[in-house]
């Protein structure tokens, strides 16, 4: 079961950095809307700047799943010692 949640927070963390880095594509282009410089460019901007925080925060949490089965593997390892 830990083996599971192990896996489940890496492909989060994985998932995460994909979403992060196609955001920062985003960004990087001036958004998808309007021609850059433009009023609607900078509009485009505000979607890929919402989204790369969303999985920065998305990859925090799942770092915060494998932190939290590595403690507990730790603790159980423990135990049986």
């Amino acid at each position: 079961m830990i083996n599971n949640t192990l896996s489940i927070g890496i492909q989060g963390i994985q998932d995460g950095m994909m979403g992060m880095e196609g955001a920062a594509r985003k960004i990087a282009r001036g958004g998808d809307d309007g021609p850059k410089g433009s009023a609607e460019g900078a509009g485009g901007l505000i979607e890929p700047i919402m989204d790369l925080k969303l999985y920065e925060r998305s990859v925090e949490a799942s770092a915060q799943v494998v932190k939290t089965a590595d403690e507990t593997l730790g603790t159980l390892l423990d135990i049986r010692a």
